[in-house]
């Protein structure tokens, strides 16, 4: 239940700060979108990981309502090369868990591995050391991820 919790701290921090964000991105938008970043970072460390909060199409930082809601990278560890797991299993869970999607080996090279969940409108890429989630955390995207931090990432929840 990591990501659920992650989650749903970040949503409240940027929920408290939404009359600064806001002000700064009128002012100044380069400086807004810093303030972002730099509360996604704060919470983050509460759960030793990097939090990214990440705006891939233009007009979406204006979309006030939907930050910590989708598009979110977790650097868990960069010097992870591996999962503890089999890629396999990871496929067949997102399968299982996310039900209609596409799943493929993906970043194999300098004895790397990685694994990519797709649809046609959205994606996740899984690497070792991060998860970076480009799509809006539905029900199942957020049990996923869950068992996502818990399996592939071997993060427990934070007493």
């Amino acid at each position: 239940m990591i990501f659920s919790e992650l989650i749903s701290d970040l949503q409240t921090e940027l929920k408290k700060n939404m009359p600064q964000i806001r002000f700064l991105l009128k002012k100044n938008p380069g400086m807004g979108y810093t303030r972002i970043v730099e509360i996604g970072k704060e919470v983050g460390k509460k759960y030793k990981i990097k939090l990214i909060v990440n705006f891939p199409k233009e007009g979406r930082i204006e979309e006030f309502e939907m930050y910590g809601k989708r598009d979110l990278s977790l650097i868990v560890d960069y010097e992870r090369k591996r999962f503890p797991i089999d890629r396999e299993i990871i496929k067949e869970k997102a399968t299982e868990m996310l039900g209609d999607v596409q799943t493929q080996d993906a970043y194999m090279y300098e004895n790397k591995e990685g694994v990519r969940v797709f649809t046609k409108n959205w994606k996740i890429d899984i690497l070792p050391h991060s998860v970076h989630i480009w799509t809006e955390f539905d029900e199942r995207v957020t049990a996923f991820c869950n068992w996502l931090m818990e399996n592939a990432y071997q993060m427990k929840k934070i007493e």
